[in-house]
């Protein structure tokens, strides 16, 4: 028979709260509201947890109804045609099968698919189907990758739909403002109300865009609050000069070098430097010169290296960073800053009148080659010179597997950046037919796509040989992805002798072959694929938009 249970009082406002608390706790350690201490208090418990549960689930008044929302914005942009409708559709839908094995079947990738129908829809100018948005949105949510061109394509919508579900909030922290409209460039008093009054991702959005363009107007926005800004809000807005950058933004990069915050300074003596006609960058070939020089005694001019020994004040307002990171020495620290702050075209009038192939080939003393290539590497890019990437990429077919300044695959894929996408993708490729594809992964991800048909061939041919050699295909996955994604798709007819079954020599590994042929209709299926989706983009709306 179960015992009688205590009486129990009206809960008072707050009282489930009050009742999960006790639960939680225990009845030992806390008494429930409207209960009285003692052996029934656990069965009081539940009788007050059950009346107020009918009580909240049966006693609520009806509420106020809330704001209804504002209609979605109008996209004016054409609408997908049926056909690509459909396929964006399918690419959604596909989810990634669980990780396994190195086999991966025939059957395409459709996720991997979609960032360049993505890209494609962009360029042609479509707006999606109303009805597509949530999956897209789903699918940018879990891919950061994804996410620029995921909203690009989804437009004003996709703000909007962000402020109804929190689940795409990304959507509005990706918008410049967050979604929020920036006022007319022109309206110089909205302007300076909204930079002066408005939230920092507001106030970031409308700098960049006054400085898309106007950059001065944008310069001389940003000097009217830069003394009263937070550090941190300094350091943003500063970088917002990288775009338009010119020798009009020296004076204030130059005055932002006194900056209270090391990190701003870092800032503007790395823009100075990127600017070769800036006073900085004559400051630091100064320092540099001093430190290279080149020795006629010995057989062969050499370059001979006298690092600094110190690191004085000047060379700290001017974005050296003293403190070297560990394991590597000061004074080499030091040195590989000055060299790579300095401007290139001071080297051949240091340096006998050399060109940049000429001094790269030069012999240096003490093992300081690769400290000071690897700085010029670093000047290369950040200075956007194409004559210096080619020489210290040098040939492709360079027996050391890459140019003699380039001391990284990554610093030889930030060297082809520089380049001309034709002249990348013809030096990638003859990288390619020199080494084979064991090494090219990381440069091929710098080539424009689809990849231009040499570059391609290069692909096809490597793949062909790793095939006759017997290796497991998986073994070049990573490539063969990047095919999938990258090559034209007209090569697709070249492939279809790739597709049997290739006799196995006796040294091949158990099983290769018919791995192989897999991975090659799956490639030529992935091919086709896409060009059916450019097809489909290509297609006219029967909207008639």
């Amino acid at each position: 028979m179960n015992s009688p249970s205590v009486p129990v009082a009206s809960p008072a406002l707050g009282a489930w709260e009050e009742l999960v608390t006790a639960a939680l706790l225990g009845t030992d350690r806390r008494t429930p509201p409207g209960c009285v201490p003692g052996r029934e208090t656990p069965v009081a418990l539940l009788d007050a947890a059950a009346a107020e549960t009918l009580r909240r689930r049966a006693g609520l008044r009806p509420a106020r109804a809330a704001q209804r929302p504002q209609p979605a914005p109008e996209d004016p942009r054409p609408t997908l045609p049926p056909a690509a409708a459909r396929r964006l559709a399918m690419l959604l839908a596909d989810r990634p099968g669980a990780a396994g094995g190195g086999r991966r079947g025939t059957a395409p990738d459709l996720m991997e698919l979609l960032p360049q129908w993505l890209a494609t829809a962009n360029d042609r100018g479509f707006a999606p189907p109303p009805q597509a948005l949530p999956a897209l949105l789903d699918a940018a949510r879990g891919r950061t990758d994804l996410r620029p061109a995921a909203l690009r394509f989804a437009g004003p919508r996709a703000v909007w739909l962000a402020r109804l579900n929190p689940d795409w909030r990304f959507a509005l922290r990706a918008t410049p403002g967050g979604g929020a409209a920036l006022p007319h460039l022109a309206d110089s008093a909205e302007v300076q109300q909204l930079w002066r009054e408005g939230l920092f991702a507001e106030r970031v959005a409308l700098l960049s865009a006054i400085r898309a363009h106007e950059p001065a107007a944008a310069r001389e926005l940003l000097a009217t609050t830069w003394a009263t800004e937070r550090a941190e809000d300094r350091l943003m807005f500063l970088d917002s000069l990288r775009t338009g950058l010119g020798p009009q933004d020296e004076p204030f990069l130059e005055q932002a070098l006194a900056d209270r915050s090391r990190n701003v300074r870092a800032t503007a003596a790395e823009l100075l430097s990127a600017l070769p006609g800036s006073a900085l960058a004559a400051r630091m070939a100064v320092r540099a010169g001093a430190c290279v020089a080149l020795d006629h005694t010995r057989n062969t001019p050499t370059i001979s290296v006298e690092a600094p020994h110190e690191c004085d004040a000047g060379m700290e307002r001017d974005g050296v960073v003293p403190k070297a990171p560990a394991g590597r020495g000061e004074r080499s620290w030091w040195f590989g800053q000055l060299v790579e702050a300095a401007p290139l075209g001071a080297w051949p009038g240091r340096l006998g009148g050399r060109t940049p192939q000429e001094i790269v080939a030069l012999s240096v003393a003490d093992d300081w080659q690769g400290e000071l290539h690897a700085a010029w590497c670093r000047a290369a890019v950040r200075q956007r010179d194409a004559d210096w990437a080619r020489a210290l990429l040098g040939s492709p077919a360079a027996p050391e597997a890459g140019g003699p300044g380039a001391v990284s695959l990554a610093e030889r894929a930030k060297l082809l950046g520089t380049l001309g996408s034709a002249e990348r993708a013809e030096w990638v490729a003859g990288f390619i037919a020199t080494h084979g594809l064991s090494e090219a992964f990381q440069l091929l991800g710098v080539c424009a796509v689809p990849w231009a048909p040499p570059l391609g061939r290069a692909v096809v041919d490597a793949l062909n040989i790793a095939r006759d050699a017997g290796s497991y295909p998986w073994s070049f996955s990573g490539v063969m992805g990047l095919a999938e994604r990258c090559l034209d798709p007209a090569e697709a007819s070249r492939l279809d002798g790739l597709l049997a079954v290739p006799d196995e020599p006796e040294d091949a590994s158990p099983g290769a072959g018919g791995y192989w042929a897999e991975a090659f209709q799956r490639l030529v299926t992935t091919l086709r694929l896409r060009a059916a989706m450019l097809a489909e983009l290509d297609s006219p709306s029967r909207s008639g938009v």
